[in-house]
């Protein structure tokens, strides 16, 4: 009966996806600590739902020409080490019990941000005219990179939503596709490098994986088909506000 409820928890996370493009950690791993996993758990195992259900899409915008590999390439010269050194650092607790305090405080803190970003994006990208050089770009690019590594380590929350905000802001000029694109490739090995040090910090449960994507993938193309015909400028405020409410509660409470 669990397992029926993963895969039913994989196709709402799924769908918000398709619908809205709000990334799967921010509504993944809340639901997850609502289903009663403890927090290591529900990010080890969302980091690895999230680096293979992402996999597709990278294969997809690669094969179309939407990736700057430049850009992933200097995002993940910061990102992977970081998230590297941050299950180095995990690794040196007795148990996850002793860290658990770190991951919920860390989580509402990005979940917080991400609510924040989702909701004032317009307004936040019309505020910033740095007109940077390409290569003073990819230089902050980089720093913001392992900001990313250890922040979505630690809470699988913010490859996609801040990451592409870091992007916009960066590089302005880019197309929207090639945001989206080359976000996704940066997305999914810093994923799979944070989801392979949880698992083997034994932070994943490989049922609720599975069940997980059997649930989310198909509902994915149906959420992205389905966001046609639904107010997507209605959903997004409402996905923002119960991340923020998340976000408070497991900041503060």
């Amino acid at each position: 009966m669990d397992f029926i409820w993963y895969i039913l928890a994989g196709s709402v996370v799924g769908l918000a996806i398709g619908i809205t493009g709000v990334g799967g950690g921010s509504l993944m791993t809340p639901l997850l600590l609502l289903f009663g996993f403890p927090p290591h758990i529900a990010i080890g195992t969302d980091l690895m739902y999230a680096g293979i259900a992402k996999s597709t899409g990278v294969y997809l915008h690669a094969k179309k020409g939407n990736v700057n590999w430049r850009i992933v390439g200097a995002m993940a010269a910061g990102s992977l080490p970081a998230s590297l050194i941050t299950i180095w650092l995990l690794s040196q607790f007795d148990k996850p019990d002793n860290y658990q305090h770190i991951l919920t405080t860390t989580l509402g803190l990005m979940l917080l941000i991400t609510a924040l970003v989702i909701t004032f994006r317009s307004k936040l990208l019309s505020s910033f005219d740095l007109r940077l050089s390409q290569k003073s770009s990819l230089r902050l690019i980089f720093v913001c990179g392992i900001a990313l590594g250890v922040l979505v380590t630690l809470t699988s929350v913010g490859a996609g939503a801040l990451g592409t905000a870091i992007m916009m802001i960066l590089f302005p000029v880019m197309r929207a596709k090639n945001i989206v694109g080359t976000d996704l490739a940066h997305a999914v090995p810093l994923t799979l490098i944070g989801g392979i040090g949880h698992l083997l910090l034994g932070n994943v449960d490989y049922t609720l994986l599975v069940g997980l994507l059997i649930g989310s993938i198909p509902a994915i193309y149906l959420g992205t088909y389905a966001s046609s015909y639904l107010p997507n400028k209605v959903l997004q405020p409402l996905l923002a506000t119960a991340l923020m409410a998340f976000g408070l509660k497991y900041l503060f409470f």
